[in-house]
């Protein structure tokens, strides 16, 4: 490739190599030399620079020592882009060319972000296949705002299979989405009236909930899940994550289902359930549904997101009848409608009973990452916090900011607690995911994530 500017200045007491490497590097942390660029050979670099071929093999040396390069055996020299673990970086002595920003903290490369779908265990066959059938469907002349009949007939045979919840076809939608259908449900809640979020909670959602023009008062939450006694008077809907609390992974307990579908009719309430990973349990069977305690006042959210990816835009609800025939009156007068080819790919992933096999080989895949993830948390002398389900873990620590920072020092992006509470944090802490990353991946940055604990 051709290198940008490097200025060399014989004058300056530092050496040409560390002249040369300090360009490079600089170079690198501005993002005019990319990860995968192939550096001209030495032989070539000395001929453009007028530099010795030692000069240049000396500066190289440097930089694959720090990290930042990579050598292939017979392909040549590569940016890396991000320097290895513990490395250290000299400063320059001269300042960064002006043709150049200056330096920067490199970008994290792997992420331990939760609510990043496993693609590693997706079957690209099935996959294949789903689309082929969803593209052999005849081309809708309109779109449907309730969702596709076939659709929603595989969501009332998966929520039966795989959720234990009766419905009927009648009172399911499509959508786009749990954290698209919550901005829908707060359009249509009584205008003025503040909406219940457990705190800390799920922050997509309550920016959906904000988009809405919701006011929102937070719940607090504790190993039981959501404090029914603590929420307010005066609110119209509340937003729950009972099967696996986002982010602290607490599991509602039976006693506080049935106190929250009580007060609800008591109290006129309409409680949002948000079952995201419903689905990725691997401890016990998961509790009921608070649809099947209360259909009557609960809306009940499902996604594809989790368990398989959240390109496909594409989930459901089911609702009582009133809220739902208000959502259909909504779509109709807004033109909102859910992506019927993201439908037609469930309903061909269903009907193979691919969707099944998917689901099993997740659950083994994210099980096996979890213990991996919770033993390297161990080793360190803290606890992993959380449910054995879905895809994240916390770890409670004394400063996260300065965790996240220092483990993307070292490349690895982390979540934290505070951003999901509604005003100042209670507690700090790191929210693990560990589905997204490939298994070497996940290994190299739990490393990381070990050193930094």
């Amino acid at each position: 490739m051709d290198l940008p500017p490097l200025p060399i200045d014989r004058r300056l007491p530092r050496s040409l190599a560390g002249q040369l490497a300090d360009g490079l590097r600089a170079a690198a942390i501005a993002g005019v030399l990319r990860p995968g660029d192939r550096l001209p050979s030495t032989r070539s670099l000395s001929a453009q620079l007028e530099l010795s071929r030692t000069v240049c093999a000396a500066a190289y040396d440097q930089l694959l020592a720090e990290g930042w390069l990579a050598t292939r055996r017979g392909s040549g020299t590569f940016v890396v882009g991000v320097p290895a673990p513990g490395a250290v970086i000299p400063s320059a002595s001269r300042p960064v060319p002006a043709s150049l920003p200056g330096p920067r903290t490199p970008r994290p490369v792997l992420s331990l972000r939760a609510g990043v779908p496993c693609l590693a265990v997706l079957d690209r066959g099935m996959w294949r296949r789903a689309w082929r059938d969803a593209a052999d469907a005849p081309v809708e002349r309109a779109s449907d705002p309730e969702g596709l009949p076939p659709f929603r007939a595989a969501v009332v045979e998966h929520l039966l299979r795989h959720r234990g919840l009766p419905c009927d076809p009648e009172l399911v939608l499509a959508t786009a989405g749990s954290t698209a259908t919550l901005a829908e449900i707060g359009a249509v809640l009584p205008a003025g009236v503040p909406v219940a979020v457990e705190n800390p909670g799920y922050a997509g959602g309550a920016s959906a909930l904000r988009s809405a023009g919701r006011e929102l008062v937070g719940v607090p939450v504790d190993a039981d899940g959501i404090v029914v006694d603590a929420i307010p008077e005066g609110v119209s809907a509340v937003m729950v994550t009972p099967a696996h609390q986002y982010p602290l992974g607490a599991r509602l307990s039976a006693a506080r289902r049935v106190e929250l579908v009580d007060r609800a009719r008591r109290d006129g309430l309409l409680i949002v359930e948000d079952d995201y990973d419903g689905e990725l349990r691997y401890d016990v069977a998961p509790l009921p549904l608070l649809a099947a305690l209360g259909p009557d006042v609960v809306v009940h959210l499902g996604t594809v997101s989790k368990m398989l990816t959240p390109g496909l835009g594409c989930g459901w609800l089911v609702a009582p009848p009133a809220v739902r025939a208000e959502l259909v009156r909504r779509r109709a007068a807004t033109g909102t409608r859910p992506s019927a080819a993201g439908q037609r790919v469930v309903t061909a992933l269903a009907a193979h009973g691919d969707l099944a096999r998917h689901l099993r080989r997740l659950r083994r895949e994210l099980a096996r990452r979890r213990a991996e993830v919770v033993a390297v948390v161990r080793g360190t002398g803290r606890l992993a916090m959380g449910d054995a389900a879905g895809a994240h873990v916390v770890v409670e620590v004394e400063d996260e900011r300065a965790v996240i920072a220092a483990a993307a020092a070292r490349g690895v992006e982390l979540d934290g607690l505070a951003r999901h509470y509604l005003g100042p944090p209670e507690r700090q802490g790191l929210v693990v995911g560990y589905a997204g990353p490939t298994p070497d991946e996940l290994s190299a940055a739990l490393r990381v994530l070990a050193h930094v604990l």
